[in-house]
């Protein structure tokens, strides 16, 4: 599944489940002489303005990279230094107690992406989900995408850097049945979905 097809349903996500929603794709950023490109970048009000900073991993993505420090060293700068931009910075409001950015790496839900994620699972369950943007609260949110294949305000994530580990029998419960997702955890060895429960 390339990067693009992800971009395509992730936009039409936000333009289903948000009002007048400002999308773009492939946004740069500069801060500190630090230059880099952002795949999906959504402001959404609701009320407060809300970033959604979001790098989609396909298996392209995956088979290049060296391995997850690479894709986590490309995540972190981005959430380093994408505020940091001048032009994206975000301002502090007074009784705001929901995060101002959310900062998303989200893998394809295919037998790849799941084989990756899973042989380093302790790295990707290692980002702390609360950051912070200056004084602006924050979220991070390492994820599989699921419901390519419906209607585009059912597009949702099972994470894996929250309260279920992947592989964890609440991570396998809250993946959906039928869905992409379940097809390509059931087509990798169960000894590398679940290392320790294989004899």
């Amino acid at each position: 599944m390339r990067e693009d097809e992800l971009a395509t349903r992730v936009v039409d996500h936000y333009t289903a489940v948000h009002d007048d929603p400002e999308i773009r794709l492939e946004e740069p950023y500069d801060a500190e002489g630090r230059r880099g490109v952002v795949d999906v970048y959504v402001r959404v009000r609701a009320p407060e303005r809300v970033d959604h900073v979001i790098e989609l991993k396909g298996d392209a993505a995956v088979r290049r990279a060296t391995g997850a420090n690479e894709v986590l060293r490309q995540y972190r700068r981005m959430e380093r230094y994408f505020h940091a931009d001048a032009s994206h910075a975000l301002r502090p409001k007074l009784g705001r107690t929901e995060p101002g950015a959310r900062f998303r790496l989200c893998f394809a839900p295919t037998p790849t992406c799941v084989y990756h994620v899973a042989t380093h699972r302790s790295l990707y369950g290692s980002v702390d989900a609360a950051a912070r943007v200056d004084d602006v609260p924050a979220a991070r949110t390492v994820a599989f995408l699921t419901g390519l294949d419906g209607d585009p305000a059912d597009l949702g994530m099972v994470s894996v850097n929250g309260d279920a580990p992947f592989g964890s029998p609440a991570f396998l419960k809250a993946v959906p049945d039928g869905s992409r997702l379940a097809e390509s955890i059931r087509r990798v060895d169960d000894d590398v979905i679940d290392p320790e429960g294989a004899e």
